[in-house]
């Protein structure tokens, strides 16, 4: 069992081996409640084309707005729908996560983006009243709205949110880990921008900035090459800094070696000298993101191969239990991510 962090034990002066100093993120300039007008500067599909997946890299004006240079890296905005929901009711705000650095797509923080995926399926019984037969197509209404969006068009935002899934202020005095799955890759890739592209000639800050010199690992999952989200962006960014690697693992898929296809943590535990010695070191932050299914394997597997410590509080009550025993509700409730772990699952 790991150390309780300072943030667990509620001490917010004992900061632990490794912990990271992060940045002070201005959160919820504007509300849901009254969001702010925004415009539609870009919208493409940024998956191959033949995904069966529909994903769109959406970027949004802020400028003269609150919102304007008010955001990080990993923080993520609100949309909120026009028109009203079945009961008449005003739509709710839907965070989307910010796939921008936080100088924004411009170099000025007026310009955020981020990665916004149809949701496509058929209809499924949600409550006893529910007809099972009704197997019409059932439309996300908020992703298809964004994605329907045009350049030139209003979009009611608000935010930012979020203040831990962001890049610490001394960013080489840590190496990082980061795996997604999905949609999730959204805020690594503000992160690899701002670690190792940086702020356009013109920005205010090109002049003092300098490319990271720490280890960065980013680990991708999806079902297939085809739905794989700014790999070209990636593979020419690893191209570029040798410190810097870029995995892709997927998962229906047969391997280049003649293996079948993995999920994240197979790929961690079958290439695991790669990962060893970072993780071991306390210089290492892991930042997970993408759907909870990925939070129960990697934490086991960390957890089977000693690699824990530092990283996640695991409760008393799992004392005994092999790690790959775990179930989904035990790690929800029992396994909790330490300051060094950030972690956002949908």
């Amino acid at each position: 069992m790991s150390t309780v962090s300072a943030a667990n034990a509620g001490t917010e002066t004992t900061r632990l081996p490794g912990e990271p100093i992060l940045p002070e993120a201005r959160m919820h300039v504007v509300l849901p409640t009254s969001p702010v007008n925004g415009k539609v500067v870009h919208s493409k599909l940024c998956t191959k084309s033949k995904s069966a997946s529909f994903v769109r890299h959406v970027c949004v004006d802020v400028s003269g707005t609150p919102l304007e240079g008010s955001w990080l890296a990993g923080q993520s905005f609100g949309v909120v729908p026009p028109g009203t929901d079945a009961n008449g009711k005003p739509h709710k705000v839907r965070l989307y996560s910010i796939a921008s650095p936080s100088y924004g797509e411009d170099g000025f923080g007026k310009v955020l983006s981020t990665t916004c995926k149809r949701l496509l399926s058929e209809r499924e019984p949600q409550t006893a009243k529910d007809d099972p037969t009704d197997h019409r197509l059932f439309t996300g209404m908020c992703s298809n709205y964004v994605c329907d969006l045009r350049e030139g068009d209003a979009i009611p935002v608000a935010g930012p949110a979020g203040k831990r899934f962001i890049l610490p202020t001394d960013r080489n005095a840590h190496d990082y880990l980061l795996l997604a799955t999905g949609t999730g890759i959204a805020p690594f890739r503000g992160f690899i921008h701002e670690l190792f592209v940086g702020p356009p000639e013109g920005s205010p800050l090109h002049a003092a900035w300098r490319p990271c010199t720490s280890t960065v690992h980013l680990v991708m999952g999806t079902p297939y090459t085809s739905d794989l989200i700014y790999d070209d962006f990636f593979r020419h960014v690893a191209k570029q800094h040798p410190n810097f690697t870029y995995h892709t693992v997927i998962s229906r898929e047969v391997r280049l070696d003649g293996g079948k296809g993995e999920y994240i943590h197979h790929y961690m535990d079958r290439t695991l000298p790669q990962f060893d010695q970072m993780l071991r070191s306390e210089r290492t932050l892991a930042y997970i993101c993408g759907l909870a299914g990925m939070q129960v394997g990697v934490f086991q597997t960390l957890a089977q191969r000693g690699l824990h410590s530092g990283y996640l509080d695991i409760h008393a009550d799992l004392a005994g239990i092999p790690p790959a025993d775990w179930t989904a509700e035990q790690v929800k409730r029992r396994v909790h991510a330490t300051r060094r772990c950030m972690l956002e699952v949908y």
